[in-house]
């Protein structure tokens, strides 16, 4: 999702058959989650960098997890939460945004693993009628299309009357409204396509919620227990789960979000958002998790104990991504991107949604990650939060450089 509903994302991110593999991959992860190794500033660079997003730039709170092999390193910088100042902690969970949707996208790939769905097959095919509007061809966007923001289908976050109820101040009135996912298509759907089916690239959050859609109409079941069936119980993520539309709390231990409200002056107050709706997110951004647990998830995915070899490659079949609608030096696959660094490549996801910032990144084979998030919607000067996420990477994979 987004730091407000109506920014687009582009100036957020950098970004059942695999059962019995996930389960005994799963021990693997968790020991390596054990090791802990090494005094505060064994990864100097990016604790520098945890420290100057607070100091300088402005942030409340800032945390990262490093796993490079079995060792593991937990820094932090600020507060969890501003009144009482309880500093934040590794077990603390938080809203990871548009991360999500490398969760939705595993499962429409397991799915289609087992014949239960086929990442060719058409919109028309599983949601007969819901993209029914003037310009629209469902029978030609693909389940695929969907994935990799190749459909063409509009963002709805950034729908203007949408912006005018989540923007600045009217957000705080609007945070618990609730949505629907016909909804959240449907004020997409009021928008004409942004090009054909497969002619062009653009970042949306309807092709998630679509996505999600699909995978509950082709299993059967919400795509809450698929998410947590084939994913975090299997993998042991006993932090990261998708709430319910209606649950607007963070269960479980964890700090305060804060948000400016899209406000861009160093002055303005810092808005404690922590309860918010999930709904206007859903398939594309309502997820909750730890730092500690998304590594485990991106290690497991990466490595390939996920998803077998001709989807693990559908997956990694990446797009590269117009600067001008993403991020310098990014492409896109099926749910995950990668960011080129000045010495390497580096693969992951990242995620914003009011109040919280989620990055995770690291090496194509899974080995070297490292996720972070800040619990502040702003960076004071320069692009945002992204900038601080960029130093970060920078600094763990490329030092020196």
């Amino acid at each position: 999702m987004r730091t407000t509903i109506r920014a687009t994302v582009t100036a957020l991110l950098a970004g059942a058959v695999l059962a019995a593999t996930v389960t005994t991959a799963a021990p693997v992860f968790a020991e390596q989650a054990g090791q802990q190794t090494g005094p505060r500033d064994r990864h100097p660079g990016v604790q520098a960098v945890l420290d100057r997003g607070v100091t300088t730039g402005g942030l409340p709170g800032a945390v990262a997890e490093v796993r490079d092999g079995r060792h593991r390193w937990f820094g932090d910088a600020g507060v969890a939460d501003i009144a009482t100042g309880r500093p934040r902690q590794e077990q603390d969970r938080f809203r990871i945004g548009s991360t999500t949707k490398t969760f939705v996208a595993t499962v429409v790939l397991q799915l289609a693993a087992e014949g239960r769905l086929g990442l060719d097959d058409s919109m028309e095919h599983w949601l007969p009628g819901v993209l029914d509007a003037p310009g629209y061809q469902p029978d030609r966007i693909t389940v695929r299309q969907l994935l990799n923001h190749t459909s063409g289908v509009p963002n709805f976050a950034t729908d203007d009357e949408i912006g005018k109820e989540f923007w600045h101040e009217p957000f705080l009135q609007h945070r618990f409204d609730h949505f629907t996912p016909e909804r959240l298509v449907g004020i997409a759907r009021a928008h004409r396509p942004d090009f054909a089916p497969g002619a062009g690239w653009t970042y949306s959050d309807t092709n998630y919620v679509l996505a999600g859609m699909i995978v509950e109409r082709a299993s059967g079941s919400t795509l809450a227990q698929q998410i947590r069936q084939r994913i975090t119980a299997p993998l042991g993520l006993t932090s990261t789960y998708e709430p319910a539309a209606d649950d607007v709390t963070l269960h479980g231990p964890h700090g305060r979000e804060y948000s400016h409200l899209g406000y861009t002056d160093p002055t303005t107050p810092d808005y404690d958002v922590t309860e918010l709706s999930p709904s206007w997110g859903w398939a594309s951004g309502d997820m909750i998790s730890t730092t500690r647990d998304l590594n485990t998830f991106f290690a497991a995915l990466l490595a390939g104990r996920l998803l077998p070899p001709a989807q693990q490659q559908e997956m990694f079949t990446m797009v590269r991504t117009p600067a001008d609608k993403w991020i310098k030096d990014a492409a896109y696959g099926l749910g995950v991107s990668s960011v080129d660094l000045p010495c390497t490549t580096v693969w992951g996801m990242g995620g914003a949604i009011n109040g919280s910032w989620t990055y995770t990144y690291g090496s194509r084979d899974g080995r070297h990650l490292l996720s972070t998030n800040v619990n502040g919607d702003w960076l004071n000067g320069g692009n945002g939060p992204i900038d601080l996420f960029t130093a970060e990477l920078k600094a763990e994979f490329c030092p020196g450089s």
